[in-house]
């Protein structure tokens, strides 16, 4: 069964396959553990914590005598959708593949143990109509409070080398709302120079995510603007977006939004 969301305090229930779909959130409160994560190894103490998409990605998992930990897991796709796609969560996404281990003072690590708690104590409340806007509005708080401390870690500062450069190349033109209307691998690596081959390789190994996934994170924003303005029919969002075809605008909404457009705006309506 899809997980949704989840908290939990054993260090190697990280492991546990049934969560590869979702984004861990991992606070140790008393001693020490380790992980391989990218071929590193990492060693965490109290006030660590560790930021990971897909946590089954972590191996050799050690937790020392006394070790404690708590840690939230939400799917990856659901968080992504609640910040702006041009936010300091993708710089931070990119910084956390190659660091996940974020240092908290004492206030910071209180203040995330009461996210967690709150999202734990309204995980039983899905008969709740509004429950996944709930708990969005709840990982949002904790979302942000883990930017200040990351921001203080490194300000999401890229390397100096090429990798790096191509990367930072590639968000700074998604950035300018380009995707709106170019969402084909093959235009940006033409823009940027190289293969598609080539910027799909660097991408992926130097941010964990696919050149395909940062074009979504960009264009759904977009997509969900043009949908909320009813302005405008379907037909015109689509030519606006550059898509070949009504039927393909359609597979592309309820891909990525999980519903078709009409459904979408229909979900808009106030319910009676």
């Amino acid at each position: 069964m899809k997980i949704d969301f989840q908290y939990a305090t054993d260090f190697l229930g990280m492991n546990d396959p049934q969560l590869s779909h979702t984004c861990m959130h991992l606070l140790c409160t008393e001693g020490e553990g380790s992980f391989v994560f990218n071929e590193k190894c990492y060693h965490i103490a109290k006030n660590d914590l560790v930021v990971m998409p897909n946590p089954t990605r972590a191996k050799n998992l050690a937790a020392a005598p006394g070790m404690m930990v708590e840690w939230f897991a939400a799917d990856n796709k659901f968080l992504q959708g609640l910040l702006p796609s041009n936010n300091y969560s993708i710089g931070g996404s990119i910084s956390l593949n190659q660091d996940p281990v974020i240092r908290l003072t004492d206030e910071q690590a209180a203040i995330l143990l009461a996210d967690f708690h709150h999202l734990r104590d309204r995980l039983g409340d899905r008969h709740l109509l509004f429950y996944r806007e709930l708990m969005g509005s709840l990982c949002l708080t904790m979302m942000y409070d883990i930017f200040e401390p990351h921001a203080q870690r490194d300000a999401t500062d890229f390397h100096s080398d090429r990798t790096a450069y191509i990367v930072r190349q590639l968000t700074d033109l998604l950035a300018t709302g380009i995707s709106r209307t170019e969402r084909e691998v093959s235009y940006y690596a033409e823009r940027l120079h190289v293969s598609p081959k080539y910027l799909s390789a660097t991408v992926k190994r130097f941010t964990g995510h696919s050149v395909s996934s940062f074009i979504d994170r960009h264009t759904v924003p977009i997509l969900k603007k043009y949908l909320d303005d009813e302005r405008l029919s379907l037909t015109q969002i689509a030519d606006s977006m550059n898509f070949t075809s009504l039927s393909y605008f359609s597979r592309y909404c309820t891909k990525h939004l999980g519903q078709s457009p009409s459904e979408y705006r229909r979900s808009l309506q106030p319910r009676g």
